[in-house]
């Protein structure tokens, strides 16, 4: 009886770089490929239930010449394998791994050198797990995405590293968690577009241009993440635009431009809620912008933001829902010792009215001349000053 997995061992010289398509090609479906420690020659093809097992030593070599290996097919394995060298087109997606099927598992890889990373096009239910990519050494913008989904639902991005790439890009792919992976030296962060229901926990960015971004994408979840120093580009730790439903929780935001920005919901139905974060030393820690407000900030501590919020209009921080925050400039007491400011946290804006209403003039934000102009207003207001927002119940230590 033919047994239903079969393993198979070449050992090849560390010169040989014999065509890994030949080896996947002799392997039955439902076998075991397990690579000796040697070179491999790329392009190749996996379209059939099968495991590939580089065992951290077996090096697939794409000669620069398109995606070194594309999964076509569902129930694949491929693990412990080094791929590196992809082509170098933007128009044809050259990654190191390529998965166009289902029910895939990637895991434990290096992929080095390539122009896109991981890339999901149509594949659903499939695991990306452990993986550490490293794109090719290029400027930011000739770069390729160190993760890339593309119409691709219900798959788990965790555990994985990403270096020296562009972005990693959801784009039109639903209902995906993308948990506990490690991105630095990058653009976006994480790009999430018309892509409902994303999941994004426990993620570490750092030396980004921006953190996570959020578009036209409702109830997405951000949660538990660390996002620090996105100071380019814009420079939002979160981003969220015509985003409705989001829940934005958990997360330690740090030294960034603007800790979290979003504009107002569509609906009422279509708040934020914004909890427990914390945004510490950024130029401004919320922005928001819009005709009205209605988004729910609970519990959050702002801790030594330049800013703490801003808002684009009058009215439209101040709309919001404030309570419970922790405010690192509240002046006030808790004399009955319950751990609630005996008086409400209010921010105005003076001077800063200048450059939140005209855009033009934010290059002087924090200058010298703005900051003592803020000063002098504070000390005797020539014009009635904007509240910005009013928590009832500031928390205190």
């Amino acid at each position: 009886m033919r047994c239903a997995w079969l393993m198979i061992l070449f050992a090849l010289p560390a010169w040989a770089a014999q065509p890994l398509q030949t080896l996947i090609d002799a392997t039955p479906v439902g076998g075991v490929l397990r690579l000796a420690p040697g070179s491999y020659g790329g392009p190749a093809v996996i379209d059939k239930p099968m495991t590939l097992d580089g065992q951290g030593k077996a090096v697939v070599e794409g000669g620069g010449r398109g995606t070194v290996l594309t999964l076509r097919g569902n129930g694949a394995v491929v693990r412990g394998l080094v791929v590196r060298d992809s082509g170098g087109t933007h128009d044809g997606v050259d990654s190191g791994i390529q998965i166009e099927g289902d029910d895939n598992l990637v895991e434990d890889n290096r992929v080095e050198d390539v122009l896109f990373g991981i890339h999901l096009r149509q594949g659903n239910r499939n695991r990306v797990l452990k993986n550490r990519v490293l794109g090719k050494d290029l400027p930011l913008g000739l770069r390729g995405d160190g993760l890339r989904l593309w119409n691709s639902r219900h798959n788990l991005v965790e555990g994985n590293a990403f270096r020296r790439v562009r972005d990693l890009t959801l784009a039109n792919s639903p209902d995906n968690r993308i948990a506990a992976n490690r991105l630095d030296d990058a653009r976006y962060g994480m790009h999430v577009v018309f892509s409902p229901r994303t999941i994004a926990e426990g993620n570490h960015i750092a030396n980004t241009g921006t953190g996570i971004v959020v578009m036209y994408s409702p109830e997405v979840t951000v949660r538990g993440n660390s996002i620090a120093h996105a100071l380019e580009g814009g420079g939002g730790g979160v981003a969220f635009k015509d985003s409705g439903a989001g829940l934005v929780e958990d997360n330690h935001i740090i030294h960034c431009a603007v800790g979290l920005q979003a504009n107002t919901p569509l609906n009422a139905d279509q708040v934020l809620t914004i909890r427990h974060n914390r945004f510490a030393h950024n130029i401004v820690g919320i922005s928001f912008y819009g005709e009205k407000g209605g988004h729910k900030i609970l519990a959050n501590r702002f801790e030594n933001n330049l800013s703490q919020v801003v808002s684009s209009a009058p009215g439209v921080g101040e709309a919001n829902v404030w309570h419970g925050n922790r405010w690192s400039d509240y002046e006030g007491f808790d004399r009955d010792g319950d751990g609630v400011g005996d008086t409400p946290y209010e921010l105005y804006a003076y001077a800063d009215r200048i450059w939140m209403e005209l855009p033009k003039a934010k290059f002087f934000a924090n200058s010298p001349v703005l900051e003592l102009l803020d000063f002098l207003e504070r000390l005797a207001p020539f014009s009635s000053p904007s509240l910005i927002l009013r928590d009832p119940a500031p928390r205190m230590h």
